[in-house]
């Protein structure tokens, strides 16, 4: 008998970040399996994303302001409910997670919660504002969700650590499941030519790619300072190939200042800005390139990391991207310190590589993935974890 799972999540736009791409992989999986998927949003029925979704997706809004509040998502919910097996709730902090609570607590219908690294202590530390109101927010809302679901997922054994040290009172029934994606598809040599003929003056360099939200949490500025470091290193500056794609929508005010601030490092034409990629062309800069960066100063999980490594693209990461212990584990890539000493480390580091060594961790950094986050793990993960905590067939 197959499953009928539900997905509550506040936007499907992929363009927002946050856990669409990962309901997306799972159902997919599930679908292979015989299973059903379903989501819920809070986005307007009319957006372009939601017409897009290849999940059939109910979008109760349009929602109001930055938490999202609509209605009809509870009525929709108290009326949908009993259709699943299972409901799980991503992420919180929006209407969302509090809108299934109020529709799913005490009913017969199983729910579960992945955080996806929302309680991490660094928000608290970076934003100590706002943290003092999520304080006054939380006993009587996001505890609750946490405490009455069936299970509180995590994607690492770091994150759910870490998630006790933000809040009191933290009450819930926490579970790691293996998170992961379907990873690199199609034909790479393909999509290798496909990125070079939209972008030809990257094909011979050593192309350092950051792909994602152009947000500060992620450390650009990091970067950008530690490869300015690191061209005052005469053996590295005579390299003159070496360059930083950036790849992820680039019409915000913060892209406005990392852009600025590339041009007063005297990095501008070290420096390209494809904007938002996907598909073909997506997967084509991850098989263009000499490695992955990301200096986060909080990242749960990093899908676009594990994208990386599964595309064999080593990567260069901080010890704040929560599956840090498991990428030098495996010798997939360098870890360091999310600071400007452990950043141009980071770099230094790669770009003074052997290139039989650099060939050597890219096999590595494939294998890492298949073995620990391939989407087939996250779908034995969820279905222990269903089987563990009141999910029947």
């Amino acid at each position: 008998m197959s499953l009928r799972i539900l997905h509550v999540v506040a936007t499907v736009n992929p363009a927002s970040g946050g856990p669409i791409e990962g309901i997306l992989q799972m159902a997919r999986g599930h679908k292979r399996n015989g299973d059903t998927v379903e989501i819920v949003s809070l986005d307007s029925p009319s957006d372009r994303s939601v017409i897009a979704c290849e999940v059939p997706c109910h979008a109760v809004g349009p929602s109001l302001g930055k938490y999202r509040y609509t209605p009809k998502l509870m009525s929709w919910l108290s009326d949908n409910a009993s259709r699943f097996n299972a409901v799980i709730v991503n992420g919180i902090w929006n209407y969302a997670s509090l809108g299934a609570w109020r529709a799913l607590h005490g009913s017969t219908t199983p729910y579960f919660v992945f955080t996806h690294g929302m309680l991490d202590p660094y928000f608290r530390k970076r934003y100590p504002l706002k943290h003092l109101k999520k304080c006054l927010y939380w006993p009587w809302a996001e505890y609750r969700v946490l405490r009455d679901a069936n299970a509180v997922f995590f994607t690492c054994e770091e994150e759910m650590r870490l998630a006790r040290y933000s809040f009191w009172p933290y009450d819930c029934k926490p579970v790691v499941v293996n998170y992961g994606t379907a990873g690199a598809s199609g034909d790479a040599i393909q999509q290798r030519e496909a990125f070079f003929s939209k972008f030809a003056h990257l094909r011979g360099k050593r192309n350092l790619l950051f792909l994602g939200r152009v947000h500060e949490k992620k450390g650009i500025d990091l970067t950008l300072n530690g490869l300015a470091q690191c061209m005052t290193d005469a053996s590295i500056a005579q390299t003159e190939d070496i360059r930083l794609v950036i790849a992820g929508p680039d019409d915000s005010a913060y892209a406005s200042t990392i852009k600025d601030l590339g041009k007063r490092l005297g990095l501008e034409s070290r420096i390209t800005w494809t904007g938002m990629l996907s598909g073909d062309l997506k997967w084509g800069a991850f098989h263009a390139s000499d490695a992955f960066v990301l200096n986060s100063h909080q990242e749960n999980f990093g899908i676009a990391v594990v994208e990386a490594l599964s595309a064999g693209l080593p990567t260069l990461i901080t010890k704040k991207v929560n599956i840090w212990r498991e990428i030098e584990q495996a010798q997939a890539g360098f870890v360091d310190e999310d600071d400007a000493s452990g950043t141009t480390g980071l770099l230094r580091r790669w770009l003074q590589t052997p290139s039989e060594e650099r060939l050597a961790m890219r096999l590595r950094a494939r294998e890492c993935f298949n073995t620990r986050f391939h989407i087939s793990a996250t779908l034995r993960s969820l279905q222990h974890a269903f089987a563990t905590y009141g999910v029947y067939r």
